[in-house]
């Protein structure tokens, strides 16, 4: 039986608000935005959603396709950005990633634009960890559907979704597979669901919860 531990990315695995809040309002005055700053609250508000989303949110006075124009060049500013100072881990990340391997295939989804993950794994080393990502700028799917698309790609028998908000639970229960809560994140479930209050006690965890 092939098994998988799927992560989202942000309020999971690291926090990239502050630095993501500040590639932004670099890109806003490079382009000559006169606008407010954009904040850690900001981006903090609007993670999880996607893509299209975030556009109506932050950028809503403009125009469709200005705004879908503005956020694209925001996201391509964070992914460079991030890729040169990366974000807040979470402890012991790397040293759980390790020991989780031995006994699952590890796996990234989230509702983040192309090269996000890419930036994540680069700038830590992290690659080696992971058999595969997805995410909704590559396909504009959402997160139950691409959780659903990785698994059946890498034809997982079983998996788990670790996430932080009421979203990531409800995507998980569309791609039919279980949850854990990632309590540290930045969201809470208003189901009765496994949860994590450090990343780290995740290995632990799963020996409860995998009993297949």
């Amino acid at each position: 039986m092939k098994k998988g531990l799927i992560f989202d990315m942000d309020g999971t695995l690291w926090d990239s608000s502050a630095n993501v809040a500040a590639a932004w309002t670099e890109k806003l005055r490079e382009l000559g935005y006169d606008r407010p700053d954009i904040t850690k609250q900001d981006v903090m508000s609007i993670m999880g959603l996607t893509m299209d989303r975030i556009a109506d949110i932050l950028f809503g006075d403009l125009p469709k396709d200005e705004r879908t124009e503005l956020l694209d060049k925001c996201c391509g500013h964070e992914n460079d950005y991030l890729l040169r100072h990366g974000g807040v881990l979470y402890p012991e990340l790397e040293k759980t990633f390790s020991r989780l391997r031995k006994n699952y295939s590890l796996y990234i989804v989230s509702n983040c634009q192309s090269g996000y993950i890419e930036a994540f794994l680069e700038h830590y080393g992290f690659g080696h960890y992971f058999d595969d990502i997805e995410c909704y700028g590559n396909n504009l799917k959402g997160k139950g559907e691409n959780i659903a698309l990785l698994a059946a790609r890498n034809s997982l028998d079983k998996a788990w979704y670790v996430g932080d908000i009421q979203g990531d639970y409800d995507a998980t229960m569309q791609a039919g597979f279980d949850f854990v809560h990632a309590a540290y994140g930045f969201g809470t479930i208003d189901h009765e669901v496994p949860e994590l209050e450090r990343f780290s006690e995740l290995p632990e965890l799963m020996k409860k919860l995998d009993i297949s």
